[in-house]
């Protein structure tokens, strides 16, 4: 009866860090409803200076405008598929994996889902393409002045993203393993 149990609370641990997908999606989409409504295209709007401002776009390829010179009939359902492919396998991965994930580990892995759905319900419904609106100023990293204009879902993904690697990176506390000199 304890395996039973076990599987089932195995699965909670699962399913529940998926909660925060919809939030994503959502939050993203509300905030892209807002910028279409109250900020005209590509006119700049200061935030904290020059460092942070708002300007409108939409950018009808993937991320760092990736693939904006394929035929605009081809772009769409290319990028709406890898999208979703990409999403499927990370889903796949959170729920089925083997590897011993953490809970924040999990968390990180739906909100990159969140973020990457996010993206991608603008590609379906937006034709002009990801309502893009945050820009920040860099000085000069990588030879631009500016980092190319990005979104919540954007900022979402890749800090999630980067959040995950570096779990991954760092040593992980075993359950029930005595550390040295001491008690597990």
């Amino acid at each position: 009866m304890l395996i039973g149990r076990k599987k089932i609370t195995d699965w909670k641990q699962r399913i529940v860090p998926f909660a925060l997908t919809p939030v994503v999606m959502l939050a993203d989409q509300l905030v892209k409803l807002a910028v279409l409504r109250w900020l005209p295209p590509r006119r700049v709007v200061p935030v904290i200076g020059d460092l942070v401002r708002f300007v409108l776009f939409q950018n009808p390829a993937i991320g760092f405008s990736i693939g904006r010179n394929l035929p605009a009939a081809l772009q769409r359902p290319l990028f709406i598929t890898l999208n979703f492919a990409v999403v499927a396998l990370v889903v796949l991965y959170s729920l089925f994996t083997r590897d011993t994930l953490t809970t924040f580990q999990r968390w990180c892995l739906t909100a990159v889902v969140g973020g990457g759905l996010g993206n991608n319900i603008d590609r379906i419904f937006r034709p002009t393409g990801v309502v893009d609106f945050v820009q920040m100023k860099v000085f000069g990293l990588f030879g631009m002045e500016y980092w190319p204009v990005y979104n919540l879902a954007d900022a979402t993904l890749v800090v999630s993203g980067i959040l995950l690697v570096i779990s991954f990176l760092l040593p992980q506390k075993k359950a029930g393993v005595a550390a040295p000199g001491g008690t597990p």
